[in-house]
């Protein structure tokens, strides 16, 4: 499994406002339907793309075909589909990297795939793989440090590493 620090993860979900998520579902027992709607209450802007989707709602965001028809800026593009998709949406992403303004390629829970990070490094992308947005601002956030996720120790308080509640503080 990759390994990123804490003040890496930290520095992507301050720095970003905007995620356009790939993989994006209308089922509500699917997990990016849930990551998507802790992401939405946490103030984050996504928009969800689905071809099947397309021209329908998902959360109460439309949903956009492809990469090149969601308006811009994007700070990350999402990824929610198997790891042999990745280099696809990765150049997807790239051929709009300068009109969104995008910072980084996320790829998540096993999804793992080297080609497409190598190809989104290259570019000048920060890359996370087999990670979950949803967990990993949770978790950073200390929302969900009080079940002793990482830590080791069980403990309701929040890290002084945030903002007041533990938010993450993006700028």
């Amino acid at each position: 499994m990759p390994q990123y620090t804490d003040d890496y993860i930290k520095s992507i979900l301050r720095s970003t406002k905007v995620i356009a998520m790939v993989g994006a579902s209308g089922n509500d027992m699917r997990p990016s339907y849930f990551a998507m709607k802790y992401l939405l209450d946490k103030g984050f802007i996504v928009h969800p793309i689905n071809p099947t989707m397309a021209g329908k709602k998902i959360l109460g965001r439309d949903v956009y075909a492809t990469l090149h028809d969601v308006p811009a800026p994007v700070d990350m593009v999402d990824i929610f589909r198997t790891p042999d998709h990745a280099p696809e949406i990765v150049r997807q992403a790239l051929a709009e990297k300068d009109r969104f303004g995008l910072k980084t390629v996320w790829m998540q829970l096993g999804v793992i795939n080297e080609e497409a990070a190598e190809m989104a490094r290259a570019a000048g992308l920060e890359v996370v793989m087999d990670r979950c947005v949803k967990i990993e601002y949770g978790r950073l956030s200390g929302e969900i440090g009080w079940m002793g996720v990482n830590r080791r120790v069980i403990d309701n308080r929040k890290p002084l590493l945030f903002g007041k509640g533990g938010s993450l503080k993006r700028g």
